[in-house]
């Protein structure tokens, strides 16, 4: 039983990073032209949010785990502020951090209709250093991170994001991306000439 702890924290913690990769890897697709006919955008948009969802679940049980475990004695502070406590301090640090990112995007998300969509965006934009954060902190302090799968697997995840985001960033956008976001406001403006006609 002592050990039971431990293994649910490692295990919860790489399918948090996982959750968290596939989520990013989706968002990532909504944003380009791949998916502008099949399947449906809807659908995709629900998939990444569920994604992102489940991902907080996994984070929080990754967690409580490691508050339960007594291998490492670690109190509400030591995982919930930086740099506080005193077993790999810089390690746990960037999971924190990558924690409260997670929190972040994910409450804005919710909130999205009611806050600006330029403070939605910006908040968003800080996934990038949500998996940063959480890859650094899978390396820096969980021992399974060593294995040459699990580094296959991140090379081949920051390979994807990278190309995602070169295709998003040199303009593959479709109808639902923000480039058809002027032709759908010509469109209201047009509407609205015609009726005050």
């Amino acid at each position: 039983m002592s050990q039971t702890w431990w293994y649910l924290s490692r295990a919860s913690g790489f399918v948090a990073w996982s959750l968290l990769t596939l989520a990013m890897v989706w968002g990532l697709l909504l944003s380009t032209r791949m998916f502008d006919r099949r399947p449906s955008p809807k659908g995709l948009v629900d998939l990444h949010r569920f994604l992102g969802g489940i991902a907080v679940v996994f984070v929080a049980l990754h967690v409580a785990a490691i508050v339960a475990d007594s291998y490492v004695h670690f109190g509400a502070a030591d995982v919930l502020i930086p740099l506080a406590t005193s077993w790999h301090p810089l390690a746990v640090a960037w999971g924190i951090v990558a924690m409260w990112i997670l929190l972040a995007v994910e409450i804005t998300s919710l909130a999205m209709r009611r806050i600006p969509r330029r403070v939605w965006h910006a908040v968003h934009l800080s996934s990038y250093l949500l998996f940063v954060s959480a890859t650094v902190h899978a390396f820096a302090a969980g021992p399974d991170t060593r294995e040459r799968l699990f580094e296959l697997v991140c090379v081949g995840s920051v390979a994807i994001l990278m190309f995602l985001t070169v295709v998003h960033v040199s303009g593959g956008r479709g109808r639902h991306g923000r480039r058809a976001a002027p032709v759908a406001a010509g469109r209201r403006e047009s509407d609205r000439v015609t009726t005050n006609v």
